[in-house]
């Protein structure tokens, strides 16, 4: 299998694995997971909103908390708080490598806040594209790849977009503030990571 040493690493950390062809073969699996009376909170994730995840889970009746639908500040963090509290939590990852690490950069903390405690279960969605050889390249793909692209994509100014590199600024503009490796899970039932054999997100 592709990704076969991958999930054998993961799942040596008490994290399940599953490996997808495409978008649309991960929503039907994430779907068949999840009951549609269940609560879901969404990490904000550009391969999420590529898959519509959010849309489809509200279609067929979940409550679905997803800050990138609020309206207003205050919804935003209204909903980030609720999220915390869900019976599932979706979000992707910025890197992961083969050894089992998974790599995150957040800027608010509330996505990797939830990836560590909080949700029932975690589904974490990744294109091959993150997938790195070691630890160490998984820090550096989201330090100097991801985190860039992700304060651009929000609307952030950092440095780091102007020189290629983190420069470990103080700058109001940066957006990552927390960096959290998760190297396993304490509990075997909670965290799944989907890999989808395709190039998605950042």
């Amino acid at each position: 299998m592709k990704y076969q040493k991958l999930i054998e690493n993961l799942n040596s950390r008490n994290i399940k694995a599953i490996c997808c062809n495409d978008i649309k073969e991960a929503n039907y699996k994430i779907l068949d997971m999840i009951a549609s009376s269940l609560t879901v909170g969404i990490g904000n994730s550009k391969t999420l909103k590529k898959m519509d995840i959010s849309n489809i889970l509200m279609g067929r009746g979940n409550i679905v908390y997803d800050k990138t639908l609020a309206k207003t500040d205050e919804q935003v963090k209204e909903l980030k708080k609720k999220s915390l509290l869900t019976d599932w939590y979706i979000t992707g990852t910025n890197a992961v490598s083969v050894e089992g690490h998974l790599v995150n950069i957040d800027h608010s903390g509330n996505r990797v806040a939830a990836m560590i405690y909080g949700p029932d279960k975690v589904i974490v969605v990744i294109g091959k594209n993150k997938i790195v050889g070691t630890l160490e390249e998984a820090k550096e793909r989201a330090r100097n790849h991801a985190a860039a692209l992700n304060a651009k994509r929000a609307g952030y100014n950092p440095p780091c977009l102007n020189v290629g590199t983190c420069v470990d600024c103080r700058s109001i503009e940066r957006v990552c503030y927390n960096h959290v490796i998760i190297e396993g899970q304490y509990d075997p039932n909670r965290m799944i990571v989907v890999i989808i054999d395709e190039e998605l997100g950042f």
